[in-house]
């Protein structure tokens, strides 16, 4: 008898599917179309992509796992996906708070950038930024910044799948004299990574009035030319709203698609001062939007109709903006608890953006937000292998009654305990595996001295 049972599980083991790794959790949150949440489930996962997802028994008994990870005490949910962030600026966190948006660019940010950024600079608060997002469940990013090939290298070194928007701007900027040289720049940073696997390359014009209309249009017709996104500031505050309908008798919405800025892969950061009119153009457009609370009130620029956007069908996903002044961290799970609160403060209504809607911005509505959802955002089999874990095992997570109430206004960032990414381990047990954490605090002091002494001149 006993052979003819180990003849049995000898065949059950040669019929299972050889899969890289079987992950298993006390709930699968997968954020399909259903928002199916199973109940000790498990992800199976190949080449990167999941292959399966479904009852822990299922889908042990189905696949053959070269390695088994079992998370009893945790929710497994996909990655999120911080829809707008100027990475590398967190070399420059805290570098002035509490003041306005216009005087926080011209007066602090823009002189300190000009003294100090530089591609190494961008390269090492990149690496500082990956830390802190990969150790908060972020997996994706859609940055703006200035030298952006070293960004892009810093995010693929941390193993993290990145929008990358190299900035082009109205002005001499750290990597370019004039918005031409940025577009030259653009096209050759595309050219680089435009078929890498996780980094998608982007053109990323500042914002209208940053920008001339020639240089809108030509990062329009570049982004185009290369099927790439084009990502851009967009209504963030009243100021920008008032002198843009003062100087064109049009809102910035709709100036920027007189210019042709919508026609094509198009991300908007922030619609703070978007109306009835903008939103249902920019939905026709395709455009998607990313919802950054944090940034929106420190800033005081004010509260985005996120609720309207949701109802008339746009996405909207959600982002933590820079950490330079407008948040001071990358910290997601924060935002999806800000999104929800801030809602029902701003309509009196506490059924505004529910739990299950906040977590849909930061995952599967985020990548339809960023044109990536046929990719990531939702654990389902033929996507990319992008997931975390979030501990149950703590104070702030006893009792759980309901999961995605849990997730939104119980959990933190702390709480994530692990961070995959093409199926690959970056962080374990709330350690990042990849990065050498020594090596990017030291020269994150390093340029903290520099930028000081660069402040004082």
């Amino acid at each position: 008898m006993r052979r003819i049972w180990i003849s049995l599980l000898l065949l059950a083991a040669a019929r299972a599917e050889s899969v890289d790794a079987i992950w298993t959790a006390r709930w699968v949150v997968t954020e399909n179309a259903h928002r199916d949440v199973i109940e000790n489930g498990a992800v199976a996962i190949a080449n990167g992509r999941i292959a399966a997802v479904g009852p822990r028994a299922e889908i042990t008994r189905r696949y053959q796992a070269r390695q088994t990870f079992s998370r009893p005490e945790a929710i497994l949910m996909p990655g999120l996906i911080n829809a707008h962030t100027h990475a590398a600026m967190s070399l420059l966190r805290g570098i002035a708070d509490d003041v306005k948006l216009e005087d926080w660019l011209s007066r602090y940010i823009f002189p300190a950038e000009a003294k100090n950024v530089s591609p190494d600079f961008v390269y090492w608060g990149t690496r500082l930024a990956c830390l802190e997002m990969m150790r908060a469940g972020v997996t994706t990013l859609v940055d703006m910044y200035y030298f952006e090939d070293r960004a892009a290298d810093a995010v693929k070194q941390a193993g993290l799948r990145g929008v990358m928007g190299e900035t082009i701007i109205g002005m001499k900027s750290p990597d370019s004299a004039t918005p031409a040289d940025a577009l030259r720049f653009t096209e050759r940073f595309i050219e680089r990574f435009r078929n890498d696997p996780l980094i998608t390359p982007a053109v990323a014009p500042h914002a209208l009035y940053t920008n001339t209309p020639e240089s809108l249009r030509g990062s329009r017709a570049l982004a185009n030319r290369y099927r790439v996104p084009l990502v851009i500031h967009l209504a963030e505050t009243r100021t920008e709203d008032q002198t843009s309908r003062a100087k064109y008798g049009l809102s910035p919405a709709r100036y920027l698609d007189y210019l042709g800025v919508w026609n094509g892969w198009s991300i908007a950061a922030h619609g703070v001062w978007l109306d009835a009119a903008d939103r249902s153009l920019l939905k026709r457009r395709g455009a998607g939007i990313a919802h950054c609370p944090s940034s929106n009130m420190k800033l005081a620029s004010g509260i985005a109709p996120v609720t309207a956007m949701l109802a008339e069908g746009m996405n909207v996903g959600l982002g933590t903006d820079g950490p330079a002044g407008s948040n001071n961290d990358f910290d997601l799970m924060e935002e999806m608890n800000l999104a929800a609160d801030l809602q029902k403060a701003a309509t009196g209504d506490p059924r505004s953006l529910p739990a299950a809607q906040a977590v849909d911005m930061a995952t599967i509505l985020g990548a339809k937000a960023i044109g990536m959802d046929g990719q990531i955002g939702s654990l389902e089999p033929g996507k990319r292998a992008d997931l975390i874990t979030l501990r149950l095992d703590v104070p702030n997570a006893i009792p759980l009654y309901h999961v995605y109430s849990q997730i939104v206004y119980a959990l933190k960032a702390s709480d994530v305990e692990d961070t995959v990414v093409e199926g690959l381990l970056l962080v374990e047990h709330g350690r990042a595996l990849r990065e050498d954490t020594s090596a990017i605090y030291a020269k994150a002091l390093q340029y903290q001295n520099q930028i000081s002494s660069s402040l004082k001149q």
